[in-house]
Formats: structure tokens, sequence, C-alpha cells
């Protein structure tokens, strides 16, 4: 027969116990059962930005939450759901998850994203892509995003067509400073930059007087005129941010 202290032992046993099962009923569950989940509560998110579901929206993001978009445009949960609405007429499309990593970190999981994009606008359809990486908390709830960054997934542009006198009117020696020069040579429908000790860059027209360099599309090449209407120069652009090189004479 139990003695009334030892009664109580056993009473506190089972209410730790009891406690702990309830504390890991609310644990996230196993890595590729909370993969799975993550990326359902992702695909439809991406699946309500169309419609401009923000009770869905509104359910899988934390309260605390703040979300950057591809324009660099901070919001917190509530901007964010002020700002959803469906698309607007003439324009239908979707998002698809094309590739999806997770790294959990006990009740944080860091999501990594690739989403296709489909949208036809007005008729003319757009195929673009975006690369995210959320941040999701484990609540008793569930799972809550609380926090996003969006960046759109770069490509090169289309290339145009140059007749050999204007592409090769570009030609030439182009100065940085006075101890860095390159030289621009113009070579069957491209550029060619070559420069001591490195490696030689090839630059496509993407419209007269501007060139990309294939498989760096943050960047363009934008030459420049004199007042008598010779090529003095051109600036190596990325983002609106302009590195001016000066030409100083032919190609050699």
């Amino acid at each position: 027969m139990l003695t009334r202290r030892a009664c109580a032992i056993v009473t506190t046993l089972l209410a730790l116990a009891s406690a702990s099962c309830s504390r890991s009923s609310a644990r996230p569950a196993s890595a590729q059962a909370t993969e799975a989940e993550l990326r359902r509560n992702t695909q439809s998110l991406l699946d309500a930005i169309a419609s401009g579901d923000t009770a869905l929206w509104n359910r899988l993001l934390d309260s605390g939450a703040i979300l950057v978009d591809e324009n660099d445009v901070v919001r917190s949960k509530q901007q964010q759901l002020a700002a959803l609405k469906p698309l607007a007429a003439g324009l239908t499309g979707n998002l698809a998850i094309d590739d999806f990593k997770v790294a959990l970190h006990g009740d944080v999981a860091v999501v990594t994203h690739e989403d296709k994009e489909y949208l036809d606008y007005h008729g003319q359809i757009i195929h673009s892509r975006f690369r995210n990486v959320d941040t999701w908390l484990h609540e008793a709830g569930g799972w809550r995003e609380i926090g996003s960054q969006t960046l759109a997934v770069l490509q090169d542009p289309p290339r145009a067509r140059l007749d050999r006198s204007t592409l090769c009117g570009y030609a030439g020696r182009y100065a940085l400073t006075s101890d860095i020069v390159a030289t621009i040579q113009c070579s069957g429908d491209s550029l060619i930059m070559k420069r001591h000790g490195r490696p030689d860059r090839t630059y496509l027209p993407e419209l007269r007087d501007i060139f990309f360099e294939p498989g760096a599309p943050r960047t363009r090449r934008i030459f420049q005129y004199d007042s008598h209407g010779r090529v003095s120069g051109f600036v190596d652009r990325r983002e609106a941010r302009d590195i001016a090189w000066k030409r100083v004479g032919p190609a050699e």
C-alpha cells in the first residue's frame, strides 16, 4: 500500500510526464514531414497571390513578420495584407515552386525556393523566376512565417544585331586610370575586351551603344559620344552606378 509521500511522488511524476508529452506534441515533426508541410504552406501562399487571398496569408504569417519583395519594398504583416489584391482584369497567372530546400534549427526553419511565374499579360505571355529566402517559426498553432526576402532571378536580355561598321566603331583603347587600360576589338557579332593579365571578356549588343556580358545580366556597357559624334568612352553600369572608361586611342 502506497504511503501518502509515495502517492505524492507518483502524482508529481505523472504530471511531469503529461507536461512533457504536451510540449512534445507542439514540436515539429520529422525533418521529412516538416519539409513537406513547409512546401505545402509555401505553395499555398504562392497560389493565394493571384487571387488576393488575405485570409490564408493572415493565417500563415506571424504577427511580427517582416517581408521584403523583389522591388526592395519592406512590409509588415498588416502592410502585406493591405497590399495583397487579386490580379487586375486582363491578367492571369500562377507561381509554382521549382526548387525547394530547408535547413532546420530546432523550432526555426530557413527555406530557400525558386519559383516559376507564368503571366498572361493582356495576351502576351511572360515567364519569370523568383528566388525566395523564408524563415519559419514553429509556434503552438503550427508553422508561421516570420521573415521573407524575394529576389528576381535575372537573365540575359535578347541580343540585337548591329552592322559591321557600327560594331567596329566601338573598337579602341580605353583607360580606367593611367595604369588600367583595355583594348576592345570587334569580332564576329560581338566585342572582345582584352586587358593584360585578365581573361578576355565578350560583350553582346542589347541595343545600339548598349552591350551586356553573357551570364552577367546585372551589368551593362554603355558607349558615349563627344560633341562631334565620336565615341569618347563607355560606362560600366551596375544597378544605376557607373564606372567610367575614357577612349584614349584606336585598337592595337
